[in-house]
């Protein structure tokens, strides 16, 4: 007996497994058809669902239609052929299921359960410093201007916001503080209210206690202090939100400054700018003028630019590339030599400067009688060698950067925020330079185009009487012209659509923050009529008879090949001119994206002619009521029509989901 039950319980596990096996079979090939003929590709978990819905549904639609056989004497071919229907039908309703689905929950806008799981903790913490930021936005009183339910107007309601805008980023931290520090520089977007108030952000943190310091140092140069410096200052020289300095001597001898990077600062930057990323898409889909200034875009470039501040090897490059551009000119302006072989992602060791910071040396200028006018001048043309030659400039320099050192010259230090322009860009940079000096605006209108997408109902001659009476106001004679002009002329530009490079927003922030140290050593100078000067002397040296001749040269010398093969491919075309034999060859669609372009669209028009024709086929054939029976209640006709319907709603499917579905996700 025991063993007739064993035997039993054995038959039974074996139907079990014999019957999950084959629904795992049957909703694996469910799945993998519905993928095919959609021709798209979903999750796993989506497509297995969608199966297991289109075998639950198929079932009693097959019954249905097998109900008028005999069981006593089954027709077999006929069997097969409802088999072959309700196949068809399962799959139909899978592929409904994942075209609704796709259509009222897109592919990427739900985390798959996997991600969920394993970011939980991430997920929590980035919810609670995302309403952080929320509640102190809206206690700042800029909800409504966040949900575009108001936009900024002018007068005192303009300047209170900007004092709440500029609150709202103190107190959100490090990102928001370094946010408004970059917004500050861009007076071709935002208000002089706005400028004036982030302007005013400082980047301030409490020091990091010496034992978290110590242990970043040990992590990342692999042994302990004591090994690699001879002296080490454990009370910091400063200390911001991302690194604090601090002085050392190397077992050399050497004088240098260390800057560590705050333990965990990465984290709390990596998870405000997905907040600071969030914000500005919420903005961009409700607020007109979050759209209007591009906001999306300036939150792209802001977290660039703070995860290059965040790798010290990118400051460390930088660093090595003014000083060493510098170094070839013997400046009056000293850059700091890094230390390379001890620098690291989250550590910095650069050359020590003895001297004191610009804001503190005014009873150091006096007291030494040093022409302040100068200095003043020597920073400056640094300044612009570095922006207009190098191609590799300081971006902030502000007075806390700058340096009085002992021997009367000036240092720059703190090299993690750069600008670069290629050669291309320096030399419009100049154009445009020389127009303003020329005070021509038709070079200048000429310039700007150059370096600016052309909008597409762009009226030029409307630009060059704007840039005409900007120039008229600032450029005439008995005119002082001074830094406030490039902010009027970005005014223009935005007025006439032209979006400002990013990379010249930086140069006019550098200069825009380096008035203040010019004010700082020379009050009154006159930084505007300095630069005009240098843009002079520097088009001076490039049109000097030698230059003149050395880039004729290199002109010469890319020209070889062409002119070379020049007087040939004249010879045989006036040797078809002359047989009649002159051609034009214009190949459409060359691209390869037009020619999926209109694939994709002859693809779907004849995917949506063919269901119709299928539609229509099957309502004729389903409304025939004679014809062979198969069954007491279904003739061959509407069997077929019922196949013609079930054709006719697949290629629908695949017209929907091509709809609903970016082509970036597709297949």
């Amino acid at each position: 007996m025991g063993g007739v039950g064993w035997r039993a319980y054995v038959s039974i596990m074996v139907l079990w497994f014999s019957y999950l096996a084959g629904s795992a079979l049957i909703t694996g090939l469910l799945a993998f058809g519905a993928r095919r003929l959609l021709n798209t590709r979903f999750s796993l978990l989506r497509t297995v669902l969608a199966a297991g819905i289109g075998e639950a549904v198929s079932s009693p639609v097959l019954k249905g239609l097998m109900s008028g056989l005999d069981p006593a004497h089954p027709d077999v071919s006929a069997t097969v052929w409802f088999g072959v229907l309700g196949w068809a039908c399962a799959m139909l309703a899978a592929m409904i299921v994942l075209v609704v689905w796709e259509a009222f929950v897109p592919t990427g806008t739900v985390p798959s359960p996997v991600f969920w799981v394993r970011s939980v903790r991430a997920r929590a913490a980035r919810t609670r410093r995302y309403w952080q930021i929320s509640w102190i936005f809206v206690r700042a009183g800029l909800g409504p201007y966040l949900r575009g339910r108001q936009r900024p107007d002018g007068g005192e309601s303009r300047s209170r916001l900007a004092h709440s805008l500029a609150a709202a980023l103190d107190r959100g931290g490090v990102t928001f503080v370094k946010l408004g520090q970059v917004l500050s520089t861009r007076r071709d977007v935002l208000p002089e209210e706005f400028v004036s108030e982030l302007g005013r952000l400082r980047d301030r943190a409490a020091p990091v206690p010496w034992e978290r310091i110590e242990r970043v140092l040990r992590d990342e140069l692999g042994a302990p202090v004591e090994e690699v410096f001879a002296e080490f200052d454990r009370e910091p020289l400063a200390a911001a939100s991302v690194a604090q300095v601090h002085k050392a001597r190397l077992r050399t001898g050497e004088e240098v400054v260390v800057k560590v990077q705050r333990p965990g600062v990465r984290t709390v930057v990596e998870r405000d700018l997905d907040i600071v990323r969030r914000l500005a898409r919420t903005v961009d889909s409700r607020a007109g003028w979050g759209r209007a200034i591009g906001i999306v875009d300036l939150a792209d470039g802001f977290a660039i630019a703070l995860r290059e501040e965040l790798d010290f090897h990118v400051e460390t490059r930088n660093m090595a590339a003014v000083a060493a551009a510098s170094s070839a000119r013997d400046p009056q302006v000293r850059i700091p030599r890094p230390h390379e072989d001890l620098c690291t992602a989250r550590v910095l060791v650069m050359e020590r400067f003895a001297g004191t910071p610009l804001s503190q040396a005014g009873p150091t200028i006096a007291s030494r009688g040093l022409d302040r006018v100068a200095l003043a001048r020597d920073l400056l043309d640094e300044m612009l060698r570095q922006i207009m030659l190098d191609g590799v400039f300081h971006a902030d320099p502000h007075p806390g950067n700058l340096l009085l050192l002992d021997d009367g010259r000036l240092g720059l230090i703190d090299f993690g925020s750069v600008g670069r322009l290629d050669g291309e860009l320096r030399n419009s940079l100049g154009r445009i330079l020389l127009a303003v000096n020329r005070a021509d605006p038709v070079a200048l209108t000429d310039a700007l185009l150059e370096v600016t997408p052309r909008p597409d109902e762009l009226d030029e001659q409307a630009l060059e009487r704007a840039i005409g009476a900007f120039m008229a106001r600032h450029l005439a004679v008995g005119q002082a012209p001074d830094a406030a002009m490039f902010t009027e002329l970005f005014r223009v530009m935005t007025r006439f659509a032209l979006a400002v490079p990013a990379e010249f927003a930086a140069v006019f922030r550098a200069l825009g923050t380096l008035e203040g140290g010019l004010t700082e050593l020379a009050p009154g100078f006159d930084m505007v009529g300095e630069a005009r000067a240098f843009g002079g002397t520097h088009l001076a040296e490039r049109l000097h008879p030698g230059a003149l001749k050395d880039a004729a040269a290199g002109e010469l010398i890319a020209l070889l090949p062409t002119l070379r093969r020049l007087p040939r491919r004249l010879d045989r075309i006036t040797s078809a001119i002359e047989g009649g034999r002159l051609t034009v060859n214009v190949r459409l669609f060359g691209d390869d994206r037009d020619r999926a372009t209109v694939t994709g669209l002859l693809h779907q028009f004849l995917l949506t002619l063919l269901a119709s024709t299928a539609g229509i086929m099957a309502v004729l054939l389903l409304g025939l009521k004679n014809g062979p029976n198969m069954t007491d209640a279904v003739t061959l006709y509407q069997f077929l029509g019922y196949g013609m319907l079930v054709i006719c709603s697949i290629l629908a499917l695949r017209v929907l989901v091509g709809v609903f579905r970016p082509r970036s996700h597709a297949r």
